[in-house]
């Protein structure tokens, strides 16, 4: 049978989520615990995979098994064989035919920024810390120019391996609340920190460096160059992945993030 696991982690400790040759990634440990609870070896595929230093509010993986264990035995036979920063947040039999990966039609994430003088101990590993004031409307008109399809070559790593460029904003939102500032985007897909590399570029139009416009420069540019620096991964959190409502998957628990 194919079962699908939501997942959450704090990525601060791994190289990512993908199995490493080298280094620790989230998908090691997370097959280490369900091949205990399965007593077979268990190879599993997610929604979408994170960087080294990404956390996870509502990551979605599937697997097959060859076990019969109820949604409650896998929940907390994983749980319990896991570290105690990644956590399996529900389990749901799948149709054979659900894939985590292609049944996907959109994934959302929030990047999270501290703007204030002075940095903060507990939240270190959770948020870009940024001095300098940033003007969160100006940010916000600038990411409207990037909502809609586009090659999005100016906002893709130098070694992504995406076949295509072009992805689809559905929604790109600025929202300051005190000293945090929290950057929303939602797509169909993100190629290699793409998301990272228009929080950099925002920020640089926060900061007044730049006009709310040169976004779109940026965009038509289709030159990673042109662009702003790369935000620290600590600050990009997964916070889940869509899914049509004929896959039955829930919607992740109420992250504090």
């Amino acid at each position: 049978m194919r079962i699908a696991l939501g997942i959450e982690y704090d990525g601060t400790a791994y190289n990512g989520w993908q199995r490493q040759n080298t280094g620790l990634g989230v998908q090691q440990r997370v097959e280490e615990a369900l091949c205990k609870v399965a007593d077979h070896p268990v190879e599993v595929t997610c929604a979408g995979r994170t960087d080294a230093g990404v956390h996870a509010a509502g990551q979605v993986v599937h697997f097959d098994t060859s076990s019969t264990r109820d949604d409650r035995g896998w929940l907390l036979g994983a749980n319990s064989n896991l570290p105690d920063d990644i956590c399996v947040t529900w389990a749901r039999q799948a149709d054979d035919q659900f894939h985590a990966r292609f049944a996907a039609v959109g994934r959302n994430y929030r990047y999270r920024i501290l703007n204030r003088l002075e940095r903060s101990a507990l939240n270190r590993h959770r948020a870009w810390w940024v001095y300098q004031p940033l003007d969160a409307g100006r940010m916000h008109e600038a990411g409207q120019l990037l909502v809609g399809e586009h090659d999005f070559s100016a906002f893709r790593a130098a070694g992504c391996r995406a076949n295509t460029p072009h992805r689809h904003i559905t929604k790109l939102t600025v929202v300051r609340d005190g000293d945090w500032i929290s950057i929303d985007v939602s797509a169909n897909a993100f190629l290699q920190h793409m998301v990272r590399n228009i929080t950099g570029s925002l920020a640089a139009v926060g900061e007044g460096e730049r006009p709310c416009d040169w976004t779109a420069e940026v965009l038509r540019s289709r030159d990673r160059k042109k662009g702003g620096i790369a935000a620290p991964p600590h600050g990009l959190t997964l916070m889940s992945v869509d899914y049509p409502d004929s896959a039955g998957i829930p919607l992740p628990p109420t992250s504090c993030t």
